[in-house]
């Protein structure tokens, strides 16, 4: 099968051959994790790389800089105001009567967010580079150093308030079988496995939710393509997330969650929101329910 909103995801090779199209924005997302810490979740921004090289014409976003709400501290990447979103996506060039190609360095997920954010704020005409920068360079296409120069546009928000959910829509979704909750983070932070930290301040998952890992997504996370259309649809179906009313995603601090909501959107579900604040908001108070499965089968 293919994708019933392929629109969403384009190819290298179709990105090669419409660098010079007028219309054409193509924005560097990249942010990096690391791949083990016990002291939360940090993030470094890849601006610096970006300098070094980038796919020509490319600008660059950074996220928590460029994107997030300042008057949140207390969420890993809150989102912003209309105007500021709007401000940024302006100055990047983005506006009406043009396409936007998001791409990164961190498996995809950084580009998903973007996406998604365009998505909330009223803009579809986005789609998301497959195997990002790893995949546009492993196959030795043209690099860039130079800075963007894409001419400044009027972004107009048309904010969709029902693509975010907040923790009191969570808290609902709770035992409504009409909403399917699904858990984007890798199989050992769904189940609270104690072996490995608790990465976002307690361990498991919030009651009811589905499991449907980011990085299973992926062909293998050195290539940091999609798998098949078939194996995803697969993957999604067996949680009963195709056949729910609604599918709330989320992960850790909001990243992961939006590869799942770009991922549904590719498989044409139409009622998907994102829960924003996350396992970071949701851990932080202590009267809010999470559920241990790992294999002691305890329950917290």
């Amino acid at each position: 099968m293919t994708f019933v909103n392929s629109q969403y995801l384009v190819e290298t090779e179709w990105l090669a051959d419409h660098l010079d199209d007028p219309d054409l924005r193509i924005v560097d997302c990249t942010m990096y994790l690391p791949d083990d810490s016990e002291e939360g979740v940090t993030t470094a921004s890849g601006r610096a790389n970006y300098a070094l090289g980038h796919i020509p014409g490319a600008a660059y976003v950074d996220l928590l800089e460029d994107l997030s709400a300042p008057e949140r501290p207390d969420l890993y990447a809150p989102m912003p105001a209309a105007k500021q979103f709007a401000a940024v996506m302006s100055r990047l060039g983005v506006g009406e009567g043009t396409r936007v190609v998001l791409y990164d360095d961190s498996m995809g997920v950084f580009a998903t967010r973007v996406w998604w954010m365009l998505r909330v704020f009223g803009f579809d005409d986005a789609a998301v580079l497959n195997g990002g920068w790893l995949k546009w360079t492993s196959e030795g296409r043209a690099v860039s150093t130079e800075a963007s120069s894409y001419p400044n546009a009027s972004f107009v928000a048309r904010p969709r308030p029902e693509l975010v959910a907040s923790k009191d829509d969570v808290l609902a979704a709770i035992g409504d079988e009409r909403v399917c909750l699904l858990n984007a983070l890798p199989e050992c932070e769904f189940t609270g496995d104690p072996a490995y930290p608790a990465y976002y301040g307690r361990h498991g998952h919030i009651p009811g939710s589905v499991n449907v890992p980011f990085d299973q997504m992926l062909v293998m996370q050195s290539s940091n393509q999609y798998i098949s259309p078939d194996a995803i649809r697969e993957a999604f179906a067996s949680t009963g997330a195709l056949d729910s009313e609604r599918v709330v995603t989320y992960c850790g601090g909001g990243i992961a969650a939006s590869q799942a909501a770009h991922l549904l959107a590719l498989l044409g579900a139409e009622n998907v929101a994102l829960y924003n604040g996350s396992l970071i908001e949701w851990s932080a108070d202590p009267d809010l329910p999470l559920v241990v499965t790992a294999t002691n089968g305890d329950a917290a």
